[in-house]
Formats: structure tokens, C-alpha cells, sequence
């Protein structure tokens, strides 16, 4: 294998151009397989899943192993051709040597091709053109060829006499002068010095993308594609290799038995199995695929492209060693869709399998609103949609359907502005100041930090940070994503004792939008660059169209043939659907090319926001608002009002603006009282001075302030579980037939109803839990939930127990079904109260929702959600009755 030439060489087309028959002639030529397939007869070697047989198309890149000659050896991608598949096409190009771009004699240079062109150029690949099906009526290799220099490059030069007969050929001057015109030193010493070129300088110039070799042929009848191979093994150089270990990871998939796979370009060194590429995970197995085989290896060298098994946290763009960092992705959806479920299907369960799918496309983007509970996903099209449904159905036995399509749009700001957030409920503390700064269009989000570390630990800001990163941020103007801005850490504080990592991130996210609603807000569009060729008749009416369409062009230019060029922009959202209208009205004669050029502020921005009618304080995933200690309870303080509260000042202000502080304001007010005494009812004593007594005695006394205060704003509240009421059923017992007093005792569905419980919390309320918790924490888990189990088999609510995972690193959200109950595991960062607080928000509206905790602040938000509070003594005590109550029924 070292002493050969490895080359990894991608086949592009147009959809229906003939990709997959070129791809079954070069294995069949080479001797890789025995008899060539046929996309109509279903038997192709490289269209391995079942949906790509049925269409007659290629949905997911492939792999096959092809020796050219003894000296070169070819890992060959098939890929897709479809327009909704780009994005997995452009992938595979990030791991490549070569490329063989097809075009088809009947449709010439589509606008699919000229978008793969600028892919190809973007990403600096050799390429080598082959135009098909040259065998049907009407194939003008003259034509073609003008038509490729045109929209393609001039240096595209047919190379059929020179791999017929390279030494023949090179002694043509008209060739010898087209070659020399490729490259500005090749020409000088041809005409200065008479030099010819040569195979070598040839070799270099289709490797520096100077030259593009055109061959003519038929895929299906085997022609052309001799010469194909010839070319390949004669002028693509090999590529080298440094000795330090580095690699790409370009596609995530999963075998047939479920096992997932890691596929990598190693770009330097090698790797063995059993070597550590994350922390934790080692190589199980290195997999050389070809086709839906593959060969086991001990070792792989730099150049080969392999599949490697025991690698589960990778992702499609992560580099390692030499190569180290994320390669990002041109093509991008501008589409959304809500998915829609089948009645009664598990919201989390679907949402982690669209999760797991989206990590071998991760441009589908899937995301889930804690506020509603919809799921949505990006995507880029028709046939797209149709492969996920299949897809879902075929792994998952799950029939999903898609809602309307909708424009995904960006937020950005338009000036620098300083969000401030803080995060003070009680024994909890976190306050955090980013600088938003607007960067140029199209540079998408980036993190620094300016800040002392004498004013916030380095450890913080890096938290501050990591953060940022992990949040997907929402403008104030349509909950769109963010984009094109520069968060920069210029302040903050931490409390030595009470501040903890998901305290931080709290702060963070409500600086972050504390500082959008104060900024000037800009929403931005998709918009496409387009080239359009018409007849001179039909200027007029496109000049016109175009003006419709809030786009802008350059004078039409006048080509060949009474052809018109005219290029320009528009937005998306008016030019989607141009292209057919197009095509009517020019009856066939034109035809369009659609790029994307990128996100501009959008023409129609009103109708758009007020069509969106998106509410940004009353986004609770999302908050504005900072939360501050007031006489020992957690208050929430709306985002107009708390830049006078922050504890520090980090003395920023806009550019001609001398900010000064309310003087009205006292300490008290300013600074809060948490930090110099513990306030609760005639209490005043330093925390950590408090006897355990008193701790308990001020704790309740908290209770009953959030019970009048909701009292006296929304009416009395009924508890759920009544020490009167209990007497009085149980008094009531011995006359009344155990169905029927179950069912007067839940006036409610009990099938819509949610028990939420804080599992930590109530675990460590119960002594004999807690006793068994600090011996082996996991059996105190597990026996809470064994009694969960039981008491949802007898009340049939849904329930769902939270434990928190928020110090875990690295940590994601983990959901597991145990018997009939929900159990969570927070990601890192993440607290059980903020998972709690999401979910009884987006559950509350349509069902009755309980929550089990006795965290004080986590009442108050419960409270506010619309749920239910019972308290962790009040759990156990439910849990009681209801054991009581199996007993009696049994």
C-alpha cells in the first residue's frame, strides 16, 4: 500500500446524468466486480439501501475500492446528485484528491453543476470532466465543449488524442499553445525559449486547478471510460503526507446492526486500534469499506479513508491531531419544518431518534421548543422530507409527517452593546457583563475574553465561555437564531461559597439577552445570487420581475446566439419558485442558476415580526430578566431595571454616552441583601451561623411568605394533599367502595395529568432514604424509582423523575424509560429546578401539572408556571396514602 499511489477521488453530477453508471463501468473495467449493474435493474454495487434501489437515485455517499493500475489504488465516493443531498455531497469533498464531474450531452452545464463547480473550486480540487451519454441523438461535442469554457473555465481542454497517444499528441503546437496559456511561466518559455510541455507540467497544472481535462464518452455502453482510468492513473499526482498524526471526520453513519461509525480521511501519521482519538474512547475496530462490505484493519496510514467503531462523541467536521479544529460547511438549509407526530407518541423518545438521525445529517438541525413541546428540523427540500419520513419509518417504526415550510431567518445588532446578568437566588450566586459586538456579515458567532483576572477567575470566564458556545441564542425580534456578532467577557462575580457552574450559566444566558433587548436589532433574510439567460424578447418582463421580487441586477449583457445575460440578487423567499415561472414564460429558452449568496437585512421586516408575534419576555427558556436576593427570597428584576442593581461595574458605555448611577437607589436596594445577612422572618445571622434549627425554622418561614404573596396575588391555594381532608377520607373509609372513593377523590383525567419530582431533593427529605443515599447513592435512585413505579401503576399519571447531572462534564441529556416512569438525567450545566421549571411550562397549558420539591425559588417559578407545588414532606406522605390505598384495593 506505501508503495502505491492512493488517490480518493469523488464522482459529481447532476441528478440523472449517469453518476452511478460511470461509477459500475470503473469497477467493472478495473475488475472489482464481475458484471456491471444497472440503476433500472436495481442491482447497482454502491446503492446499497433499499430507498436509493426503489428511486433510482443516490441519497447517501459511498465507497468502493478500486485499483486503477499496480501503481495507483482509488477509494472511489459515489455521491449524491439531488439538490436536497448537497450538503452530504459537499462533505465528501473535504477528504478528497480528485474529482469527476460529470455532465450530461442532453442537459449540458445545469445550474446543479455550476453549483458543484464552485463547491469543488472553494475546496481547491483537481477535476477531471466527463461528459456522458454522448451515444443520443443530438450530442455536439463542439457545442459542449464552448459551453463548458463558458460557464465552467477556459482552460478546459479535451485530453481524448493525448491519452490515446500522449507523445503524438504533445508534438501538436495548437495543443502545445493551449497548454502553455494555462500558466503564466509555461507560456513565457514557450514563446520566450520555445519549451514545450511536458507530462510532468501537465501533472502540476490539473493538481494547481490551472488545467481541467474533458474526455467525451458513454457510461452505459463503456465508452470513453477506458481513457477515464487512463487519465486518472496518468496525470493525478499523489498526494503527500507529513509524519504527525491528523485527521477529518466527514460522515457519521450507523451499520445494519446499529453500530455507529466514525468516517475519517487520516491527513497525517497513522492510527492503530485501541489508540485514544477523545477522552474515554478508543478505537474498537478500523473498517475499509467498499460497498456494503468491508475489510478489518490493525493499522491505517495517512491518505486512506476509513471507518473506525468505539469513537461515539465524534461529529461530521471534527478534526484531530494536525487537522485538529471543526471544518464548517458552506451549504446550508433555509428552510424549517415542524415534524409531526403520530397521536400519543413519546415527545422525548421521537426527539431523541430525530437526534440520532441528525448526527449522520447534522444540517437537519433538530431542536424541540421547551415552551411548546414542537419538534422542528432544517431542511432543504421536497425529496428530502420524503427519504426522512422513510427513514423514520424504516429504524424507528415511526410515521412522522411534516408541517408547513417556513423561511429561516437570522437576527443580528447593529451596534455594541453590554448585556449584565445575575443570578442570586437563595445560597446561589453568579453575576456575569458580555460586550455584543456586531462582525461582518456571514462570520457567524464568535467568543473572547477582555476581562482581569483579579476581577473574575479564569476559570469563570472560561465557563462564561463554554456557555456562550453551548447556547443556540435567539434574537429579541423573532426568536431567530443569532448571528455575525462577537461576545466578549468584560466582567463579572462569583460568591466563594455559593456560586456553582449552572449558576454561571444562568447569568450568562440572561446577560446575553438582557443586552438584545437593549440593542438594536436587525432581521435578516436569506437571498440568493442568480444568473439568468433569455432571449431579448423576454428582458423586459425579468428586468420587471426582478424589481417585484425586492432584487437587484447588472444591465443585461449580450452573449452568442441573441442570448441575454443578466445576474443580481433576491431575496429567497421571492425568487424559490421563480425558476419554473422562468422556464413558462420563455417557453423552455431560459433558464436561471440559484446560489446562495448569504443572510441581508431583510426588505420586508415588519410584516415578518409582526407575523412572527414573537413575545421575548415571556420567553422562559430564554430569560431577560435577572433574579436578586430580597429579604431572603429570590425576586425577579425585569431587564429595563437592573443595570443600577449589578455589583459591579465594569465602566462600559456607547461611544459619546457618560452612564451614571441612580443615586435614588440605597445599598440595600442597589446590592441586595443576600450577600451581608441571612433575612428571614426575625432571623439576622450570617448563614453559615445558623444551627440547623434555625436553618429549618427560617426555611419555613420562607415557605409561608411565597404562600401569602401568591395568596393574596391569584387567590387561595389548595395543596394537593390535605392532613384534614385525609382524616376525613380515611373516617369516610369504611363506607365507601374502593373504586368509587378513588374516583371521587380526583375530580381531574388523571391520563393528563404530569407529576414532576425533584429526585435529589426528595430523596434526601426521607431519612431512610437519605441513610441508604450517603452509603451507595445508585440504590437510593433506583428504590425511589421502584416506588414512583408503583404509585404511577395505581394513579396512572405520567411521571417524570429529574436528577441532576449538571456536574457531570461534558454531560448531555439523558431520558430512560424505567417500567412505566420517565427518568432524567440533566446535561451538565443544567439543574434539575431549570429542567423542572421548562417542562412545567410547556406542560401546564393543557395538562394538570405537579411538581414535587421543597427548593424555595423553584416554588415561586412553579407557582408562576401555572403548575402545581407539593413539597417534598408532602410527597412522601402522598406516597403513603397511596400505598395504603394498593393495600386496601388489593
Amino acid at each position: 500500500m506505501a508503495d502505491k499511489k492512493h488517490l480518493n477521488i469523488g464522482i459529481y453530477a447532476h441528478v440523472d446524468s449517469g453518476k452511478t453508471t460511470l461509477s459500475e463501468a470503473l469497477l467493472y473495467l478495473t475488475g472489482t466486480i464481475r458484471k456491471s449493474g444497472r440503476v433500472d435493474h436495481k442491482d447497482t454495487f454502491l446503492d446499497t439501501y433499499s430507498l436509493e434501489r426503489d428511486r433510482g437515485i443516490t441519497i447517501f455517499s459511498k465507497q468502493a475500492q478500486i485499483d486503477l493500475s499496480e501503481n495507483t489504488h482509488v477509494t472511489l465516493l459515489d455521491t449524491p446528485g439531488h439538490a436536497d443531498f448537497a450538503p452530504e455531497t459537499e462533505r465528501t469533498m473535504k477528504v478528497l484528491d480528485g474529482a469527476i464531474l460529470i455532465i450530461s450531452a442532453a442537459d449540458g452545464v445545469t445550474s446543479q453543476v455550476q453549483l458543484l463547480w464552485k463547491l469543488l473550486s472553494h475546496y481547491e480540487i483537481p477535476v477531471f470532466i466527463f461528459v456522458n451519454k454522448m451515444d443520443q441523438p443530438g450530442a455536439d461535442r463542439d457545442e459542449l465543449l464552448s459551453d463548458i469554457k463558458l460557464r465552467l473555465s477556459e482552460n478546459s481542454l479535451p485530453f481524448t488524442d493525448l491519452i490515446e497517444n500522449e507523445a503524438a499528441a504533445l508534438l501538436d503546437e495548437n495543443l502545445q499553445e493551449e497548454l502553455a496559456m494555462c500558466d503564466e511561466k509555461l507560456l513565457s518559455a514557450y514563446l520566450d525559449e520555445g519549451r514545450h510541455v511536458d507530462a510532468g507540467d501537465i501533472k502540476k497544472l490539473i493538481s494547481k486547478r490551472k488545467l481541467f481535462p474533458v474526455l467525451f464518452g458513454s457510461a452505459l455502453k463503456m465508452e470513453g471510460v477506458k481513457e477515464l482510468i487512463s487519465l486518472i492513473d496518468n496525470y493525478a499526482e499523489k498526494p503527500q503526507y507529513p509524519q504527525e498524526f491528523g485527521a477529518r471526520v466527514y460522515k457519521i453513519s450507523r451499520d445494519p446492526q446499529g453500530v455507529r461509525l466514525s468516517h475519517i480521511k487520516i491527513t497525517g501519521g497513522k492510527i492503530n486500534v485501541r489508540d485514544e482519538l477523545l477522552p474515554g474512547e478508543k478505537i474498537a475496530q478500523i473498517r475499509v469499506y467498499s460497498g456494503d462490505k468491508y475489510e478489518l484493519l490493525q493499522t491505517a496510514e495517512a491518505g486512506q479513508i476509513v471507518a473506525l467503531t468505539g469513537i461515539d462523541s465524534s461529529y461530521a467536521g471534527l478534526g484531530f491531531g494536525i487537522t485538529k479544529g471543526e471544518s464548517q460547511d458552506i451549504l446550508q438549509p433555509i428552510m424549517s419544518s415542524k415534524i409531526i407526530l403520530p397521536e400519543g407518541y413519546d415527545t422525548f423518545k421521537a426527539f431523541a431518534q430525530l437526534k440520532e438521525l441528525a448526527e449522520e445529517e447534522p444540517l437537519l438541525s433538530v431542536s424541540k421548543s421547551d415552551e411548546t413541546g414542537e419538534i422542528s428540523v432544517q431542511i432543504m427540500g421536497q425529496v428530502q422530507m420524503e427519504i426522512l419520513q422513510h427513514l423514520c419509518a424504516d429504524r424507528f417504526e415511526m410515521n412522522i409527517d411534516f408541517g408547513p415550510g417556513e423561511i429561516l431567518y437570522k437576527e443580528t445588532i447593529s451596534e455594541p452593546v453590554e448585556g449584565v446578568g445575575h443570578f442570586e437566588p437563595l445560597r446561589h450566586y453568579a453575576e456575569a457583563h458580555v460586550l455584543i459586538t456586531p462582525t461582518e456579515p456571514g462570520s457567524g458567532l464568535s467568543f473572547d475574553t477582555n476581562c482581569k483576572t483579579d476581577d473574575l477567575a479564569r476559570n469563570w470566564q472560561n465557563l462564561i465561555i463554554s456557555h456562550l458556545e453551548e447556547f443556540k441564542i435567539r434574537g429579541v425580534l423573532t426568536g431567530s437564531e443569532l448571528t455575525d456578532v462577537r461576545f466578549t467577557v468584560i466582567g463579572g462575580r462569583a460568591h466563594d461559597k455559593h456560586t456553582e457552574g449552572g449558576d454561571f450559566r444562568e447569568a450568562t444566558m440572561r446577560a446575553v439577552r438582557q443586552g438584545l433587548m437593549m440593542a438594536k436589532s436587525v432581521l435578516l433574510e436569506p437571498v440568493y445570487d442568480f444568473t439568468i439567460e433569455v432571449p431579448s424578447d423576454s428582458i423586459g418582463r425579468v428586468l420587471s420581475d426582478i424589481q417585484r421580487m425586492s432584487g437587484t441586477s447588472t444591465p443585461p449583457e449580450l452573449l452568442a446566439g441573441g442570448i441575454n445575460l443578466i445576474t443580481g440578487s433576491a431575496p429567497a423567499s421571492e425568487i424559490a419558485d421563480y425558476p419554473a415561472e422562468l422556464i413558462s414564460f420563455t417557453r423552455g429558452q431560459g433558464r436561471i442558476s440559484l446560489s446562495l449568496k448569504g443572510y441581508e437585512p431583510c426588505h420586508n421586516a415588519e410584516e415578518i415580526i409582526a407575523t412572527k408575534g414573537y413575545e421575548p419576555e415571556h420567553d422562559l427558556e430564554q430569560p431577560s430578566a435577572s433574579v436578586f436576593c430580597m429579604h431572603g427570597v429570590g425576586t425577579l428584576v425585569p431587564w429595563n431595571e437592573v443595570r443600577n442593581r449589578m455589583h459591579v461595574d465594569t465602566g462600559w458605555s456607547p461611544a459619546g454616552e457618560d452612564d451614571e448611577p441612580d443615586t435614588d437607589l440605597t445599598d440595600l436596594d442597589r446590592y441586595g441583601d443576600s450577600l451581608k445577612t441571612f433575612n428571614a422572618g426575625s432571623l439576622k445571622k450570617e448563614p453559615e451561623n445558623l444551627s440547623f434549627e434555625e436553618r429549618d425554622r427560617a426555611y419555613r418561614a420562607t415557605i409561608q411568605e411565597l404562600d401569602q404573596i401568591f395568596e393574596r396575588t391569584y387567590g387561595p391555594v389548595k395543596p394537593r394533599y390535605d392532613a384534614k381532608a385525609e382524616e376525613e377520607r380515611k373516617r369516610k373509609a369504611s363506607s365507601e367502595p374502593a373504586p368509587k372513593k378513588y374516583k371521587a377523590k380526583t375530580s381531574y383525567n388523571p391520563d393528563n395529568s404530569y407529576l414532576l419530582v425533584d429526585g435529589y431533593n426528595v430523596l434526601y427529605a426521607n431519612a431512610e432514604f437519605k441513610k441508604l443515599a450517603d452509603i451507595d447513592i445508585k440504590s437510593a435512585r433506583d428504590k425511589l424509582m421502584d416506588v414512583l413505579s408503583n404509585y404511577q401503576g395505581f394513579r396512572r399519571e405520567t411521571v417524570i423523575l429529574v436528577f441532576d447531572a449538571y456536574r457531570v462534564p461534558g454531560g448531555t441529556e439523558r431520558v430512560l424509560r424505567y417500567n412505566n416512569i420517565d427518568v432524567v438525567f440533566t446535561k451538565e450545566a443544567e439543574t434539575a429546578d431549570q429542567y423542572i421549571e421548562r417542562t412545567a411550562h410547556s406542560y401546564s397549558k393543557s395538562s394538570r401539572v405537579t411538581v414535587a420539591t421543597s427548593d424555595a425559588i423553584e416554588q415561586v417559578i412553579i407557582y408562576g408556571a401555572g403548575a402545581i407545588r407539593m413539597s417534598a414532606s408532602d410527597f412522601w406522605l402522598e406516597i403513603k396514602r397511596t400505598e395504603d390505598e394498593i393495600r386496601e384495593h388489593l
